[in-house]
Formats: C-alpha cells, structure tokens, sequence
C-alpha cells in the first residue's frame, strides 16, 4: 500500500516495532534462501532495518557501526550531536534525572544554538 508524498510521487508505508509481532508460522523458510536486504537509490544494505534520527538511539559510534553491519543509522544533525561538544555527557544527565527534571533540561538543551562546526566535524567522524 503506497501513500500520494507528492506530485507523482508515491511512498510505501512503515511499520514500528509497535505495530508488528512475528510469530511461528506453519512453514520453516531456510534463512540461506532469504535475502532481506534492500535498495536506496542503487545502493543496496544488508540489514533491513534505518535506525532513527533520535539523540538517544544514533551516536556517532552507533553510526559507523551499523554501517559496518551493512545497515543505515541517520544522525540528528539538529539535536545535541551538533549542539555539545560532548554530547554523551548531556545524554548521560538527562537518563540520570528524575522524569520532572529530565523534561526540563530536555527544554533547556535544545535552546543551546547549532554549531556549524559540529555538523562538519559529526560528518567527519562518520566518514
């Protein structure tokens, strides 16, 4: 099933974790005979899966690692990636808050402005 994104354009729905469950079926597939890799614009990935552009799930690291495993992890270039220069130190005091606490210094991290040069140097250390 596809949904209209533009003029002529058209998109294939995803699905979250949320919104799927496998179970056992009545036919065992050899998994030498499944390919679940897919394409983008003629490069083909290994993995099925695009880890999100979330500063809690896709680090630098995570990036480059899930690319050596023949996936794709996408870096939120508009999050603290390319606002700290240390980033895994805001992440860590935000996991340590209180719920209460952790809401206002999401709100007070993000007024932190984007610095051009961490975008660059982000992009680098993937490369």
């Amino acid at each position: 099933m596809a949904e209209w994104i533009g003029i002529g354009r058209r998109a294939r729905r995803c699905y979250g974790f949320d919104e799927i469950a496998l179970v056992p079926g009545a036919q065992t597939v050899n998994p030498n005979e499944v390919d679940a890799a897919f394409q983008i614009d003629g490069k083909k990935f290994k993995v099925p899966i695009l880890a999100a552009a979330m500063d809690g799930v896709v680090d630098v690291k995570f990036a480059v690692s899930m690319s050596k495993l023949g996936g794709i992890a996408v870096l939120n270039l508009d999050g603290v990636q390319t606002r700290y220069e240390n980033p895994d130190d805001v992440l860590e005091e935000i996991s340590k808050a209180t719920p209460q606490k952790a809401t206002e210094l999401i709100q007070s991290i993000y007024t932190t402005p984007i610095k051009e040069k961490l975008v660059s140097k982000r992009v680098r250390e993937i490369k």
